[in-house]
């Protein structure tokens, strides 16, 4: 199976379909939010679904005519948007985890299970490469994306030894990568902080985190007041970033205040608790275990307070 999609049915809930709403799905994969978001919306509704994968055009459903592919990076939701003469989304919703396609393709260099090439891009006609980051970045700029976006305390070590090791011959490989980074890490978390290794280098490849911003601010532009928002994280870095964004409309999370001291935020969070998998969700699907789903509501915009005379 391409990709099973994560917590289905809260997600889809939390977007509170209108027949005859118009959504987007900004990270179509698989398809399976996106089936079933077209389940719920009526004839005179439609869905724009993203994804810059190739691979991911072999799921589109055929022949409806409510749906649109949009062969392109999120990053870009404004910019299509007003190609397609679309004024306002009532809904959109994004689920930021890497498909099990991509973990479980041997070729694109997603997981430290295989040795293939160091890729790991999402769109694979154009960009940087994992190999090109760790042969080109100097010293400083690796330790900072494996310690900014892996969030690994041994950052240091890791690209020093990096450096070094491709001195002798250019890495190219994920055995290349392994062979460097395997020694340095305590044997107790060796998986888990390969993993951050490889998330680290992905985020860098595709730029994950300015993807995303942009992503959400477009968001903020196209959904009407009382459009839902709805998020899937699978790490901290997104699920802060996500977090501060429905808090306050700005990426550091600091809420503003008018004169008279109310938060200005362009968001109502609809779960104030984070939405996490079941424990029969999880089993069946481990992948699911770090998925959080937050749900935010646009907050309608407020008619201008006329002047005492």
């Amino acid at each position: 199976m391409y990709h099973i999609p994560v917590l289905l049915q809260a997600s889809v809930d939390g977007l509170q379909v209108q027949p005859a709403g118009t959504y987007a799905d900004m990270t179509f994969g698989g398809g399976g939010h996106s089936r079933e978001i077209l389940r719920r919306l009526g004839a005179d509704g439609h869905l724009y679904s993203f994804d810059q994968d190739a691979d991911a055009e072999a799921n589109v459903p055929e022949g409806d005519c409510r749906f649109t592919f949009v062969r392109s990076n999120f990053r870009y939701l404004s910019n299509w948007m007003r190609y397609y003469g679309v004024p306002h989304l009532d809904g959109l919703m994004a689920d930021l985890g890497v498909s099990s396609h991509h973990f479980d393709d041997e070729e694109r260099g997603f997981s430290f299970r295989f040795d293939a090439p160091l890729d790991m891009r999402m769109n694979g006609r154009g960009g940087m490469t994992a190999a090109e980051v760790l042969n080109r970045y100097d010293e400083e700029a690796l330790a900072n994306l494996f310690y900014l976006y892996g969030e690994l305390k041994n950052s240091r070590r890791i690209a020093s030894a990096i450096v070094k090791a491709r001195q002798q011959q250019p890495m190219t490989t994920i055995a290349d990568l392994l062979a460097v980074a395997k020694p340095l890490m305590p044997r107790e978390r060796e998986k888990k902080d390969l993993a951050r290794v490889f998330q680290a280098l992905r985020i860098e490849v595709n730029h994950e985190m300015d993807a995303l911003q942009e992503m959400l601010q477009a968001a903020l532009k196209v959904l009407r007041p009382g459009g839902r928002l709805v998020v899937l994280t699978y790490h901290s870095l997104e699920d802060r970033l996500v977090k501060n964004f429905i808090k306050s409309g700005r990426m550091d999370g600091k809420v503003q205040q008018d004169f008279y001291g109310r938060r200005l935020t362009p968001w109502r969070a609809v779960n104030n608790k984070v939405i996490v998998p079941s424990a029969e969700e999880q089993e069946a699907n481990p992948r699911s275990r770090s998925a959080k789903l937050r749900i935010a509501e646009k907050a309608p915009v407020e008619a201008p307070h006329s002047e005492a005379r």
